[in-house]
């Protein structure tokens, strides 16, 4: 008997983790962004710090969304805390 359960492939509840392929790993400049963003910094303090414009780090964190899947900047430091 088939089951009725989704499998991790089709499901729409695929965690976020499991929507990183290989060939969207984290850029070396998104993982700065990425290390500031789990120590609770806007946008803006982090563009201070990392000496970027604040536009520049929104890309960072639009890109980071996109690869992991995340619809949001909390489902994102979440998902950089492993909370996942």
């Amino acid at each position: 008997m088939p089951s009725l359960l989704p499998s991790p492939e089709t499901s729409p509840e695929t965690s976020p983790t499991e929507r990183v392929s290989p060939a969207e790993r984290v850029s070396t400049a998104e993982q700065r962004v990425l290390e500031h963003l789990r120590q609770g910094l806007s946008n803006k303090a982090i563009a201070a710090v990392l000496v970027l414009s604040h536009r520049t780090v929104e890309s960072h964190v639009s890109s980071l969304l996109a690869k992991t899947g995340c619809g949001n900047r909390s489902q994102l430091l979440l998902w950089a805390l492993g909370e996942r």
